[in-house]
């Protein structure tokens, strides 16, 4: 999830464990820990694409980190903090690190909660920004701040939020199954024989949902609002997969696919293969658009090293992608 999302998490969590010993410093430090989960993204700094993209939501996000480093940063403030009880400080630090990867699983991009293990789990029930799931969290735990620690509506408040926010995440995954039955019966409906699907919710809301369908030449496309009043269309993309030729054999591709989940088409424009990963969409809905979320150059030099690289996206992606959205939500 992002950022403010994570903040608002670790620092509820921090208020439940520890709130009625030492404030809204639980607050902050829960906060603290909220974000610490996530600085693996510096690893692009010190890495190639593939192989950030591989650590993005790994070892930081998994039990093994915060089962290793909520005792690290219980000892390291229980040194100068007033509040001298270690346990209470791990326990704390513990339950705001564990609950950043928890939450990032039910994302598309999903965590490796069971690190070493090679398991990425992703959920797909809530997009990476939600605005239902954080704002009245947001709200309530403001609230919760500005009453005095032994208070019991500040107890009353933190526990609101909490539960609210964990509802919503719940009702994602009957709106997911929800939102499956009808892209499974317009597939029947339509007579299309299909490998796999694929759904996950658009940009910033659970209304409207994406769909990847895997046919043996091509994947199909859709899109379904539950305000819609006709019936699911889908469009044709050619894997291409055959595009890479020789490349692959190589190790990089190989994990690039793997991290793709298998999900991905190949273009060719002017001699220059491009790599789309198709579990993040589009950045408009405009028809057979070529514009992924997530698009990389395969860049092959004359030693015949592979390196991937991403594709800007500009201001102008977003903006079209917030109005195509905010049109195809309100209904087909």
């Amino acid at each position: 999830m992002d950022s403010l999302t994570q903040i608002v998490l670790g620092a509820a969590v921090g208020e439940a464990v520890l709130g009625n010993k030492v404030g809204n410093k639980a607050i902050l430090y829960g906060a603290i820990a909220g974000t610490i989960p996530d600085l693996d993204i510096f690893a692009s700094h010190f890495t190639d694409t593939v192989s950030a993209l591989a650590i993005h939501r790994g070892f930081t996000h998994s039990i093994v980190f915060s089962v290793l480093f909520a005792p690290i940063f219980g000892w390291l403030v229980s040194r100068y903090e007033k509040y001298k009880d270690f346990k209470g400080w791990s326990w704390l630090f513990f339950w705001a690190l564990i609950t950043h990867p928890i939450l990032d699983a039910h994302t598309t991009w999903g965590t490796q909660l069971f690190w070493p293990l090679d398991i990425r789990l992703a959920f797909k029930t809530i997009f990476v920004i939600d605005p239902l799931y954080t704002l009245p969290f947001l709200v309530f735990l403001i609230l919760t701040m500005f009453q005095k620690r032994t208070s019991k509506k500040r107890k009353l408040y933190n526990g609101i939020g909490l539960t609210i926010s964990t509802a919503y995440l719940a009702l994602t995954f009957v709106l997911k199954d929800a939102a499956l039955n009808h892209f499974e019966s317009a597939l029947q409906t339509q007579d299309i024989n299909y490998q796999e699907i694929d759904i996950r919710p658009s940009p910033l809301n659970t209304i409207l949902w994406n769909a990847n369908v895997e046919t043996k030449e091509a994947y199909l496309l859709g899109d379904y609002s539950f305000f819609d009043t006709k019936g699911i269309t889908f469009e044709s993309y050619p894997k291409n997969h055959e595009l890479l030729g020789k490349l692959i054999e190589n190790e990089k591709v190989k994990r690039m696919i793997a991290i793709s989940e298998g999900w991905y088409t190949i273009n060719k424009i002017d001699d220059k293969l491009y790599y789309n990963d198709l579990r993040f969409g589009l950045l408009n809905m405009e028809s057979q658009s070529q514009n992924f979320v997530f698009k990389y150059f395969i860049d092959v030099d004359a030693s015949g090293n592979v390196n991937f690289i991403e594709q800007e996206k500009t201001q102008r992606d977003g903006k079209k992608l917030m109005q195509d959205l905010w049109e195809r939500i309100k209904g087909n």
